[in-house]
């Protein structure tokens, strides 16, 4: 099974679309929320070089 994670912030309407699909597939994720931990919002940009959210990771990639 693939591990899902999904990048967000509070106030994100595409951040709700795309948890909303996940959850109404049936597919499971793990939310993290770049807002309550600065720290990982810059790992977040340096690795993708993207600020924008969502974000998803599956399996690492």
């Amino acid at each position: 099974m693939n591990s899902i994670t999904v990048y967000t912030t509070t106030r994100c309407p595409y951040c709700v679309m795309l948890k909303n699909f996940l959850s109404s597939q049936n597919i499971p994720f793990h939310e993290v929320n770049v807002e309550k931990n600065p720290k990982i919002m810059q790992q977040l940009v340096n690795t993708t070089g993207q600020m924008g959210v969502p974000q998803t990771e599956v399996n690492g990639k």
